[in-house]
């Protein structure tokens, strides 16, 4: 019976488990005739059916003790070797192997060298059996029992951790002596193996202290390599870091540092906790670009027309990028400018950056600071706290892994203040040409510089950035975009990259200007074209499933105004705000959003009372403030108007302004409300073409007001023909499109009688002021008091 991976020994007990039909069958022929069976190893043990020469000639004869069939089919057969025989020839058979064998009996002449070489196999066991624990004290003394010195060889080797190979060999020794010599051997190896363990325990634990148990394996493994010496043939890890810092280009000061924390490192055991942070803080250090350049050859004509190909409009922040680089061009290292980007949602802020860097051929970084709290997300957390890291100024860099990106710090009047500090403070130094020389992260500890990065920061308005901040950015307005960019833009950008990203070709949709501005007008309230982008994808996914439902994957689609009705469903604003008829009490005002300008309609009402005012629509404190002023101001000239000295007194004045679930505040609707004001109280309309923004004093004075642009725009797409602006604000009227400004009657005002004058309507004949002489007297004597 062939056997995989076991030498069966004479003199040894074994059980077997056979699976395998032929020794199924060899077994119980065995057993049923009483014979002996020849147990011998096969040469592959992965052979299942081994044929004769794949199997060794000597073996040994062994009785069958014991059968037992199990569930499964296999056989649990015990087993006892008796002697080592060897196949002389092999016998056909058609149920299981067979073989004329011939015993080989050991010879065993009792001599003095006999004697010597068993009395050194008897020693070396017990040394053996006392370093190996998994021997046990029971099998030494049967083993110390045993007389027969054939006998005697045959149990040690039942109980040595041999290869199967190893105990071939010794089965197939010539002579008892021989068979004593090889088994000797493998006990001196064995002891020596075990010896050299024990020394590599005892380093491991005297080098580990204290840390885990856990680690313990693998310090295990790495001391046996040590001791083969595998290390030999390359560098370490640590002296392949040694190698990258001495390589690395980085100031004298960076370089000094890492390598202090190196040698710190060498010294250190290299499973405690410190050691990750060590390594962490080095590869930092080396992994940051310290003075590794994008290399950019300055084309002003290339830049201008990238900026023009990404970008319709934006003129100002075009304008200022080119004169950057026709500065640099020109000079060889100028400190970064940085530019702050300040417009309405959906202009084309963070896009615009990138255009940037491609036209100027520099790597692109962009950091959203949008809801950061914690100073550390800026500066980063000092080595001392637990997961410490550098802050995302470090980070990003580390990415673009170049000393000179365009970075985009998005969002940067979204940030918040908190107990864990103030990240817009944490900024200034960032974004201080004078400072960022050296700028300091407290991870890093090292001054990085940061002077050759073209800092590019974007918000929807200043409120949220605080004026030191503002001061040290060169602030450019964005403003909204009018129906003709917006159809320009959608023309040029949105239609072909939504077609592509629709899976349509070049000309499978068209769409006309009026079905463009039909969108534009009646889809979207915006300054930016985020949601003409949206509406514009939203018909293609229309068009998109008409052409699959319909099976016609050819046909080309032409969609006029009309036609986008049926693909995009009702409209969801009103084009053209403007009241269609003069009314009482009633002012159409101008107000600044962060998603552009807005009309604003407000309204009064008067009824019998004692005097109360009530102002509603979520108005903030300052809007009130404004509502009480225009009250004072109308109270003020209650004799020029006509109306009684102790008008107020008698009735309740109730101010409203429409779209109450939305909170409102500000002082430029300071004239808007003294407007409706006089309107009710005088009971004459309002033109319903008219707008008007600005703030009041108390003695009427027009003061200016912020977001004009903004405000004319949405004047013009509210379909308002007539503006009045404050006087103070002509300066700003050069920021405002020409086409704007040419469909726009504005009239600059620098006192609410003007204001007046323009607005209310009055009847042929009649006059508003009913002393008009007196108007210049009173405001002298308001300048004099």
């Amino acid at each position: 019976m062939p056997l995989r991976d076991i030498v069966i020994f004479p003199h040894m007990v074994a059980p077997l488990v056979v699976g395998r039909k032929r020794s199924i069958q060899a077994l119980e022929d065995a057993m049923e005739k009483r014979t002996e069976i020849l147990l011998v190893a096969q040469k592959d043990s992965t052979v299942d059916e081994p044929s004769e020469k794949e199997i060794y000639s000597y073996g040994t004869l062994a009785s069958v003790m014991q059968l037992l069939r199990l569930p499964d089919g296999t056989i649990k057969a015990l087993v006892e070797g008796k002697t080592k025989a060897r196949i002389v020839s092999f016998v056909p058979h058609d149920r299981f192997l067979q073989a004329e064998v011939e015993e080989i009996p050991d010879v065993v002449e009792k001599n003095s060298e006999l004697l010597a070489y068993e009395r050194e196999l008897r020693r070396f066991f017990d040394e053996f059996a006392n370093t190996n624990k998994k021997i046990a004290k029971e099998v030494v003394k049967s083993v110390n029992s045993i007389e027969d010195s054939s006998k005697l060889v045959d149990v040690i080797c039942a109980h040595l951790p041999l290869r199967a190979e190893e105990k071939q060999e010794i089965l197939e020794s010539e002579t008892l002596i021989a068979r004593i010599e090889k088994v000797l051997e493998i006990i001196y190896r064995e002891i020596e193996l075990g010896e050299l363990e024990k020394a590599i325990n005892a380093k491991v634990k005297m080098r580990m202290g204290k840390t885990q148990r856990n680690y313990y394996l693998g310090e295990k493994v790495r001391e046996i390599q040590t001791e083969m010496g595998q290390n030999e043939n390359g560098l370490d890890e640590l002296a392949e870091l040694e190698e990258l810092i001495n390589k690395k280009k980085m100031p004298l000061q960076a370089r000094e540092k890492a390598l202090k924390e190196l040698k710190k490192l060498k010294n250190m055991p290299p499973m405690s906790a410190e050691t990750t942070v060590v390594r962490n803080y080095i590869d930092c250090i080396v992994n940051l670009p310290w003075q590794k350049k994008s290399k950019s050859h300055i084309d002003i004509n290339k830049a201008e027309q990238i900026l023009d190909e990404d970008h319709y409009g934006l003129d100002k922040p075009k304008e200022r990028i080119l004169e950057y680089l026709a500065v640099q061009a020109q000079v060889k290292k100028i400190k970064g400018p940085i530019l702050c980007l300040v417009g309405p949602p959906g202009v084309g802020k963070t896009s615009i950056c990138r255009s940037i860097a491609r036209a100027m051929g520099r790597q692109f970084a962009r950091l959203s600071l949008g809801g950061v709290r914690d100073e550390a997300e800026i500066r980063g957390h000092r080595r001392t706290y637990i997961g410490a890291m550098p802050g995302k100024i470090i980070q990003s860099m580390q990415k673009v892994n170049v000393a000179n990106p365009v970075f985009c710090l998005d969002e940067v009047d979204k940030m918040s203040m908190d107990f864990r500090g103030d990240p817009s403070s944490a900024l200034l130094e960032v974004l201080d040409p004078e400072q960022n020389v050296a700028f300091n992260d407290h991870y890093l500890d090292i001054d990085y510089d940061l002077s050759e990065v073209f800092f590019i920061t974007t918000a929807n308005n200043l409120h949220g950035i605080p004026l030191p901040l503002q001061d040290r950015m060169e602030i450019i307005q964005l403003n909204g975009y009018t129906e003709e960019e917006k159809l320009k833009i959608a023309e040029g950008f949105l239609i072909p990259k939504q077609l592509e990203e629709n899976g349509f070709k070049v000309g499978d949709i068209q769409l006309t200007d009026g079905a463009i501005l039909e969108i534009v007008r009646r889809y979207t309230r915006e300054a930016g074209v985020r949601n003409l982008e949206r509406s514009i994808a939203g018909l293609c996914r229309k068009v998109a499933r008409d052409r699959l439902k319909k099976n016609l994957k050819t046909k080309k689609y032409r969609i006029n105004a009309q036609a986008v009705l049926g693909y995009l469903g009702t409209p969801k604003y009103r084009y053209g705000l403007a009241e269609e008829q003069d009314e009482i009490g009633l002012t159409t005002g101008l107000a600044w959003t962060e998603v552009g300008g807005e009309l604003l309609q407000i309204e009064t009402t008067l009824m019998p009372g004692a005097g109360k005012l009530i102002i509603t629509g979520k108005l903030g404190d300052v809007m009130q403030e404004s509502a009480q002023a225009a009250l004072s101001y109308v109270r003020s000239r209650a004799g020029l108007l006509g109306l009684e000295p102790d008008f107020y007194q008698k009735l309740d004045i109730h101010i409203h302004v429409p779209e109450g679930a939305i909170p409102k505040d500000g002082p430029s609707a300071g004239i808007t409300i003294a407007t409706t004001l006089v309107s009710a109280l005088v009971k004459a309309p309002v033109r319903h073409k008219l707008a008007m923004t600005g703030e009041i004093t108390l003695r009427g004075r027009v003061l200016p007001i912020g977001g004009l642009t903004e405000k004319l725009l949405a004047a013009k797409r509210g379909n308002i023909t007539h503006v009045l602006i404050p006087k103070d604000n002509e300066r700003d009227l050069n920021d405002v499109p020409i086409k704007i400004r040419k469909k726009l009657t504005i009239d600059l005002v620098e006192h609410m009688d003007e204001v007046l004058r323009h607005a209310i309507v009055m009847k042929e004949g009649e006059d508003l002021f009913k002393r008009p002489q007196n108007i210049e007297i009173s405001r002298k004597a308001a300048a004099v008091l």
